[in-house]
This record gives structure tokens, sequence and C-alpha cells, in this order.
């Protein structure tokens, strides 16, 4: 588990909730208190008790329930005092990249242009000839928010990558407010707001993930079809290629999920009246930063639609490709049919068992047929390479 205390002056992390339980408790501020799903189930009672505390108000029984179900899909849900949004993240996207150095860049929220590609790995034979090894990492996990006015409390999968690289950054906040070049206004710009401006930043932190592997599918979707259109290959990993179909599709409901839930999120801040100047510049920016994530999680989902498009048309037009290649074959074979025919003819009616035939008792009749026969053949290929039946068609 991990605790901190978030206000104007930096990001301070606490051992633990004993003292949270009191009524002075984190007068100023707020509190971000982050679990896996165990640590949750383990000491609900006492995260309950901080959020009557802190928060004035408990979990409802059923978003307990949602906030520990690893198969949850993304949702949205919400009460008169608190909110509960679940965003199911990549497994294995839990922030592993790097922290920066600046507090400035450690608290800006990041961007898909900001995101490096990590260095190509030797790709393993097997793995290749499976196709995509891209869509295997299409596996995802539930985090769970629950925001109150003055408590984040975030449920992660048991690996708690994500929680941890926040964590970090908060640190990294912290650290800089020591500084005596930096001033206090300064820092409260980087740091967030509050408990909701952290959850979309969190979120806007998973759905880059999905953004980065987007850019990773495209080009290994791009090799694959090149391998399908080719005609000289002879493509016969069909069964890779419906599992590339079904994570794809898979994809495209998670983004579905995640795409709603955002709107349901929006649609409720925009029914929400701000009180006072400060509570309504705050509310712009919450606005600004949902909508920006809904963009990139629209993004996503039309990209993913874009890849299941260009599969099905390549698949198709690997069909077409083989069809016009055994259209030339046959038409090819129709055009030696139809010049051997009639030299067939002539042959068939040389061979009848007849006393009088014209040219069949001449010396040099063998040579007149066999000149004849070689004289129509070919006049025929002529004619068929005029008319290009014989012609050799670009694949």
């Amino acid at each position: 588990m991990r605790l901190f205390h978030i206000s104007g002056a930096g990001a301070q992390e606490l051992t633990d909730l004993a003292g949270l339980t009191q009524p002075d408790a984190c007068l100023e501020g707020y509190l971000w208190i982050s679990l896996t799903r165990e640590e949750l189930r383990g000491q609900l009672a006492e995260v309950q008790a901080v959020l009557q505390s802190v928060g004035g108000t408990r979990l409802v029984d059923l978003h307990v329930s949602d906030l520990l179900n690893d198969q949850l899909p993304s949702h949205h849900d919400y009460t008169s005092d608190y909110d509960v949004l679940v965003f199911r993240r990549l497994v294995g996207d839990g922030g592993r990249r790097d922290i920066p150095a600046t507090p400035e860049a450690a608290m800006r929220p990041p961007t898909p242009m900001q995101t490096a590609p990590s260095a190509p790995a030797a790709v393993d034979p097997v793995r290749r000839r499976g196709g995509l090894p891209a869509l295997r990492r299409i596996d995802t996990r539930p985090v769970g928010f629950a925001v109150f006015d003055r408590v984040l409390l975030s449920v992660h999968p048991e690996d708690g990558s994500m929680r941890d690289f926040f964590a970090s950054r908060l640190s990294a906040a912290s650290h800089a407010a020591a500084a005596p070049a930096l001033d206090a206004r300064a820092l409260s710009a980087r740091l967030p707001t509050g408990p909701a401006d952290l959850m979309l930043r969190v979120v806007n932190h998973i759905v880059d993930g999905y953004l980065e592997l987007r850019r990773e599918l495209s080009r290994q979707l791009d090799h694959w079809q090149a391998e399908l259109l080719d005609s000289r290959s002879r493509f016969s990993n069909w069964g890779a290629l419906m599992q590339a179909r079904q994570a794809l599709r898979h994809l495209n409901e998670v983004c579905e999920d995640q795409r709603d839930a955002m709107q349901d999120w929006l649609d409720e801040l925009e029914t929400l009246p701000p009180a006072g100047k400060a509570a309504g510049r705050e509310h712009e920016l919450l606005m600004v930063r949902s909508r920006d994530v809904l963009e990139h999680v629209e993004r996503v989902t039309h990209h993913v639609r874009r890849l299941e498009q260009d599969a099905e048309t390549a698949v198709q037009m690997h069909f077409n490709i083989q069809s016009h290649r055994t259209n030339d074959i046959m038409r090819v074979l129709t055009v030696l049919t139809a010049v051997f025919l009639p030299l067939n003819l002539i042959a068939g009616i040389f061979g009848m068992n007849f006393d009088s035939i014209p040219l069949l008792h001449k010396t040099d009749g063998f040579w007149i047929a066999l000149a004849s026969m070689l004289l129509i053949a070919l006049v025929l290929v002529l004619v068929f390479w005029r008319k290009r039946y014989l012609a050799r068609t670009s694949s």
C-alpha cells in the first residue's frame, strides 16, 4: 500500500492509516490511498474508517465488490458523495517509462509524442512464425478509482507497478519542494490539483500504453499484409490469423467500454455547477483534461477499427490474388488446348482406316501434313498473342 498526503506544499508519503481516522487529520490538501486488490480485501475496515473520517462517507458495498472484481469491464458509476471509475489497462504496462529528471517533467501528463519506442528485441523464429507477437500483449486488468472531494482511492492489479510509477513522480515533486530556487506556486502548478486531476493523469497514462501498442500493431500488421498480398508466397498460418482477429475484436470491445466510461464521467462533470471562481477554474481544467483523455481513447478505438478492416481487406485481397492467378493459369491452359485442338483433328483424320486418303501414298505427304500443322499452330499462337490471351499479367 502507498499512502500520500498531497497539498500545495508538496506530496508527503505516510506510513499507515492509523493516524488518519482522527478528526483533525488531513485538514489541507487531499489523500491518495493506493492499494492492490488483496490489500484492499485485507484492510477494508481501516480504509472505510479513513474514508468516513476524511471523505465524509464510506464506500457502498456494491462499489467495494466492483473494485475487488478482477473481470469487471471499464465503466463509471457515481453517488452524491463520490465517483467510481473502472478502467482496464494493459498487463505489463504498469509505467516502465523513464522518470523525468526535472520536477516539471515529472508531473506533466505524458503525451503520445513524448514516449519513445522501445529498442527492438531479437525476434524468435517460433514467435515470428506465429503471426503477430504484439497481439499476445492484449491482456488487460481493471484499475478502480473512488474519487471523493478530498480522497482518491485507487485499486490496482497485484503487480502494483502503475501506482509505484506515479508514487515515484509524487516523490520527485516532494523532494523538489525542498529546493530554495522553486516557489510554492510553481510546485503546486505541477502537482495534481485534486483527486479527480490525479485520477485523470493515471487514466491518461493507461491510455498512452494503448497508443504505444497501436504503433507496434501497425508495424507488424503491415508485414503480415505484405506476406498475404505476395502472390508467390503460400500463406498457411490461418490459425494465427483467426487469433489475431479475435484479439483485435477484444481490444475494440475494451476501447468501447473505456470510451463509454469516460463519456459518462465527462457528462457528469458537465452537470456539476462550479461554486466560486477558483472552483470554476479547477472545474474547467478537469473538463479539458477529461476531453483530452476521451480524445485519446477515441483515437485508439478508431485505429483498432482500422486495423480490423485492414486485416479483413488483406484476407480478401489475398483470395482475390489467388483467384486471379488461377484465372491466368486456366487462360493459358485454354489457349494451349485451343492451339492443339486443330492439330489433333488433323492427326485424327490421317489416322482413319481408309485406303484412299489424300497425301497418304505420297513420299512427301508426311512433311506436307507436318508443315500444315506447324503453320496452323503458329497462326493460332499469333492470333492469341495479339488478343493478349498469352500476355503475362503483373500481380
